[in-house]
């Protein structure tokens, strides 16, 4: 079994942070009082480890060496067994999942700047992970997960030697799909000295679950505190549109990130008026909507869409919503994070005006 175990393995990256146990940010996101585990000039290339929360939990009995050997899989990441053995202070009650790496201190970044992170490489730590139903929650509370008494079902998943994932049915079957891996948290810190609890996304980023924002993304932050800070983890193998479950593939990666500080007008003007984060592809420009009303967060998005095709390509609101509704795809990017997520997906081809 191969394991990118820290400080060990490829580093793609100019520069390397690790996911050290003793600095990790554990159900909290960093905030503006957060100290800096690395800084950086802009456009700096970074290579970061990170750990994902399957398998550590209370819940799942704290020890993912005895979690994982249930399933008959034996080896585990070195930052991984040390943070869940760790006195690290973790509570449910009041913190989110998450393991989250950084922050990163990115030099010269001011207030009303837009941080952008390319996505230039993810690298598989481990060739297995889980996928999570627990506590009523996912897309069907009351009905799932089913059986009687309170456990967690958390179903471990692994990689086949084709790279595709493969989750046991339970008699001998096994259903087979494609990898695609990504972070599902990448963020810049607001501006609070207040906990930022690591589920629900927001304006500054965090836990969007975009599944979309895998190698060859941008994503596009606003920065909010000197520095920016920016912060990645969450770490999928793969995901559908919705993460249904609670959880989807969920599975440690090292990424490798180009972190760009822009204070070009016409794009801080952009990302002022609009009211999440937005990202590239070689083929699309995307928005999200995020509320905790699913239909009005998909009014949120088809907002934003408006604004990004006014802002980047002057077409107005009436022809843009035309456009949009003949065109575009407007997707649910979760339903699991008590801020729900629609992403729209524009087509840059169709916008060689």
């Amino acid at each position: 079994m191969t394991l990118l175990q820290p400080h060990r393995g490829p580093v793609d990256g100019d520069h390397y942070l690790p996911a050290d146990p003793a600095a990790v940010h554990w159900g909290l996101l960093p905030n503006a009082l957060s100290k800096p585990a690395l800084s950086l000039p802009s456009g700096a290339i970074v290579s970061l480890d990170t750990i994902s929360h399957e398998g550590i939990l209370a819940d799942q009995g704290g020890d993912p060496a005895a979690f994982f050997a249930a399933a008959g899989i034996h080896g585990i990441l070195h930052d991984t067994a040390e943070l869940a053995a760790s006195t690290r202070l973790h509570d449910p009650a009041a913190h989110g999942p998450h393991v989250v790496t950084g922050p990163v201190h990115i030099q010269g970044a001011e207030p009303g700047d837009v941080l952008e992170v390319e996505v230039l490489g993810l690298r598989r730590r481990a060739p297995y992970g889980v996928i999570s139903n627990r506590h009523g929650k996912g897309a069907l509370p009351g009905e799932y997960p089913q059986g009687p008494g309170p456990d967690p079902v958390s179903l471990v998943a692994t990689v086949d030697d084709e790279g595709r994932g493969r989750l046991p049915v339970g008699d001998g079957r096994d259903i087979r799909f494609p990898l695609r891996p990504f972070l599902g948290i990448m963020g810049t810190s607001p501006a609070t000295e207040a906990p930022v609890h690591s589920v629900p996304p927001g304006p500054h980023g965090g836990n969007l679950d975009v599944r979309h924002l895998g190698v060859g993304a941008r994503l596009f932050l606003p920065v909010a505190v000197e520095g920016a800070l920016f912060y990645a983890g969450d770490p999928h193998f793969s995901q559908g549109d919705g993460e249904v479950a609670l959880t989807a593939f969920e599975a440690p990666l090292r990424a490798t990130l180009r972190l760009t500080v822009h204070r070009d007008p016409a794009l801080r003007r952009l990302a002022s008026r609009l009211r999440a984060p937005f990202a590239e592809t070689d083929t699309e420009h995307i928005v999200m909507g995020l509320d905790t009303d699913l239909d009005e967060a998909m009014r949120h998005a088809v907002r934003d869409a408006l604004t990004l095709l006014d802002e980047r390509f002057s077409v107005p609101g009436p022809v843009a919503l035309a456009y949009l509704s003949a065109a575009a795809d407007f997707q649910v990017s979760q339903v699991v994070d008590i801020v729900k997520g629609v992403h729209c997906r524009i087509s840059k081809a169709d916008l060689t005006l």
